[in-house]
């Protein structure tokens, strides 16, 4: 089993790497100028995508916070905000050098580990999280393909782009109820099952599938005002990445309009959902320079881009994991200060006794 999953990481690393020189020879990118570039770039551009790329994490941790709060028990402990917060860049870096599936997955199971419940509140809240910003993406997507088809330009992107996530967060009442109908009918299966009226009564399996199917209507989790909250802060997130790929063609001076980077984007977007490779590499940068090029970018421009991109958001990416790594360092220096600050008053308290 070992050497499978051996077998599996080399191929798939040699994969992405053939991938990029693939896109390096197809749209002529002289890696030797690139570097350069971003050797020269300004570096308060280099700042600002630092800051974005700190907002992007800080937006995921949100989320991920506000599922694991109705996912944990009144005993599990909650991690601080600043854990979490760590935890969530840990997983975005994991998830430049892994499968981006398995990063963030991985990170936050292994961060919950001490606090309880690992397993369903750092693999299910996580996958619960990222599947809103799937959502957005689709919802998204739809509206580039609609601009492209019909020839649009930056106006009706944006347009398109506010109304169909608007459609996403008007969608989620009616789709609350319907998953609640759905409960309740699990329920009336389950208990005809008990009392051998239903189909499935003799089968035990389906039986307490149904139960446990049912048991959801009592959950917080199915909440129209939560699913929403949750679909505006994807938006907002998809944002942030448009904002993140313009901030890197800015910084090796490539013509590339911001509206042609937010159309782009749901498809990589969807290309790093079933990508094999380490981090997606190779898969994310051949699918955003398909995509702008479906939006008059030259191939050229769009891959000298996505290579640069891939740089400079690895290294904006380790940047906030350093900085997190700070905060959580001093955030349990002040914590251990306070219990040994609170153990001294202790014991001068009993001396004088």
């Amino acid at each position: 089993m070992r050497s499978r999953r051996l077998l599996f990481a080399i191929v798939s690393a040699v994969l992405g790497a053939a991938l990029v020189v693939f896109l390096v020879r197809l749209g002529k990118v002289d890696i030797h100028a690139t570097l350069r570039q971003i050797r020269q770039s300004n570096r308060s551009i280099l700042v600002e995508l630092v800051l974005l790329n700190g907002i992007l994490v800080w937006i995921s941790t949100v989320k991920w916070r506000a599922i694991d709060a109705l996912l944990r028990r009144p005993t599990d402990a909650a991690p601080s905000g600043i854990s979490s917060f760590f935890v969530t860049s840990m997983g975005m870096a994991l998830g430049l050098l892994l499968p981006v599936q398995l990063g963030m997955t991985i990170s936050r199971t292994l961060g919950t580990h001490l606090y309880g419940r690992a397993l369903k509140r750092g693999t299910g809240g996580t996958l619960l999280e990222q599947s809103f910003d799937l959502l957005i993406v689709l919802f998204l997507g739809t509206a580039s393909l609609a601009v492209w088809f019909f020839g649009g330009h930056g106006f009706a992107w944006l347009v398109s782009a506010t109304a169909v996530t608007a459609l996403a967060a008007a969608a989620v009442e009616p789709w609350i109820r319907f998953m609640h109908w759905l409960f309740e009918a699990s329920h009336d299966l389950a208990e005809r099952s008990k009392t051998g009226t239903s189909r499935f009564s003799g089968k035990p399996p389906v039986a307490r599938l149904l139960r446990a199917f049912a048991d959801l209507r009592r959950s917080r989790l199915v909440s129209a005002s939560l699913a929403r909250r949750l679909v505006l802060l994807s938006a907002a997130r998809f944002c942030v990445l448009v904002l993140m790929a313009d901030r890197t063609a800015a910084a090796i001076r490539v013509p590339i309009s911001l509206w042609r980077m937010g159309a782009a984007m749901p498809f990589a977007t969807l290309a790093n959902v079933v990508a094999i490779t380490p981090g997606g590499i190779g898969v994310n940068e051949l699918t955003s320079v398909a995509a702008l090029h479906l939006f008059q970018v030259p191939l050229g421009i769009a891959s000298e881009w996505a290579i640069a991109n891939r740089l400079l958001v690895t290294g904006a990416c380790f940047a906030v994991v350093l900085c997190a790594f700070l905060l959580l360092s001093g955030e349990r220096g002040a914590g251990a200060l306070t219990r040994i600050s609170v153990t001294k008053r202790a014991g001068r308290g009993w001396t004088s006794c």
